[in-house]
């Protein structure tokens, strides 16, 4: 009498792991000890493998006892190249026994049955392939020392096989999210732009690394016990809040700068949340997004000076010219008359080719200065 196949609500617990697996560390851990467990095998493994990609270069997830060492090594620099396993040619989705896949009286097969699968542990095994989109494949492999697998393991791996592809589907385009958002978090990284998020009463909600920098290395901004934004000194503490009243009251407004330091500098940027979270938790209405520099104006000045060939007191006025400061201001603030500073500013766009301040500006953004 046939053995009866697995009822769907027998592996649920193993597709419902399978779909959480790729939020896991190890990844996938819990799918592959529960279907070791579920089929009663020695070992369980799910490998991964970008196209055109040796056969060595994979991602290789299991449960259970690994190859030996020496097994092992063995494989990777030198077996690999005479693996007969005929893995790209498997139909996707279909379990397959080892006695399928190894050619009886072939040397090739039988050396590498011999000193690859034997002392591995998989003298009975089956395997599956599935393909994503994209042109990743998966091999998920289930094996024993001895007996052989039954119908209702064939049938349990075929009913994973779906689940298997949407699970490597969604892996990849996480990877691929993952990947974008670390190249675009060390970009902002190297600018020195952080942000984190408000609520209308100035609670902070979330913040990047560079914005937790920002709240927990500044003498200026810093999150209190309970959660709320506090900014030093007072009054700008009361001219930040007006303003995070003001955007958040109106998703509709335009966003708000606030200068917060000129030495070290460090300056805010204050922007309705247009986009709704679906995330739990308190919805944010602000963004702040923070910008600073961990170095003192004497050391930028000098990084300026030998950039674009200005003295020490062209390059100060350059600076603060390229942090959106007036001639006015700047005068002001270094106890210049307005004639000098404009002197000083003539020079600066000479030597830099500078044809006025916004080219100033976009010169000393886009140099190595914007990342030093």
């Amino acid at each position: 009498m046939p053995e009866p196949l697995p009822a769907p609500h027998d592996h649920l617990d193993l597709l419902a792991a399978l779909v959480d697996g790729a939020f896991e560390t190890p990844l996938w851990k819990s799918f592959l000890d529960g279907l070791r467990a579920k089929v009663a095998a020695d070992y369980a493994s799910l490998i991964f493998r970008q196209p055109d990609q040796p056969l060595n270069a994979v991602v290789h997830l299991f449960s259970g006892a690994p190859s030996p060492p020496m097994v092992q090594q063995l494989y990777h620099e030198e077996l690999y190249q005479q693996d007969p396993l005929p893995y790209h040619a498997l139909a996707e989705g279909r379990p397959y026994p080892l006695a399928s896949l190894l050619k009886p009286d072939d040397p090739a097969h039988d050396v590498f049955y011999r000193d690859i699968v034997v002392p591995s542990g998989m003298a009975e095994m089956r395997m599956m392939r599935v393909q994503e989109a994209s042109g990743v494949n998966a091999w998920l492999t289930i094996a024993r020392r001895k007996t052989d697998f039954a119908l209702r393991d064939d049938a349990l791996l075929a009913t994973i096989a779906p689940v298997l592809r949407g699970a490597l589907r969604n892996f990849i385009a996480l990877e691929r999210e993952r990947f974008s958002a670390s190249v675009a978090g060390e970009a902002i990284r190297r600018l020195r732009f952080g942000w984190f998020t408000l609520d209308a009463g100035g609670r902070v909600l979330e913040a990047d690394p560079q914005g937790a920098q920002a709240l927990s290395g500044s003498t200026i901004l810093r999150k209190t016990a309970s959660g709320r934004l506090s900014v030093r000194p007072a009054e700008l503490e009361r001219q930040v809040f007006e303003a995070i009243r003001g955007v958040a009251a109106d998703p509709r407004s335009r966003p708000r700068a606030i200068t917060l330091s000129r030495d070290p500098w460090l300056d805010m940027l204050l922007a309705p949340v247009r986009t709704p979270s679906i995330a739990a938790g308190p919805a944010p209405a602000v963004i702040a997004y923070v910008h600073g520099d961990r170095q003192p104006s004497n050391d930028r000045c000098e990084q300026l000076a030998q950039l674009f060939g200005l003295t020490f007191s062209e390059a100060r006025l350059a600076l603060a010219l390229s942090r959106g400061m007036t001639i006015a201001e700047a005068a002001a603030e270094y106890g210049l008359t307005v004639e000098t500073a404009r002197n000083y500013s003539k020079k600066i766009y000479s030597k830099t080719g500078a044809r006025g301040q916004p080219d100033l500006i976009r010169f000393v953004m886009r140099s190595v200065l914007a990342i030093a």
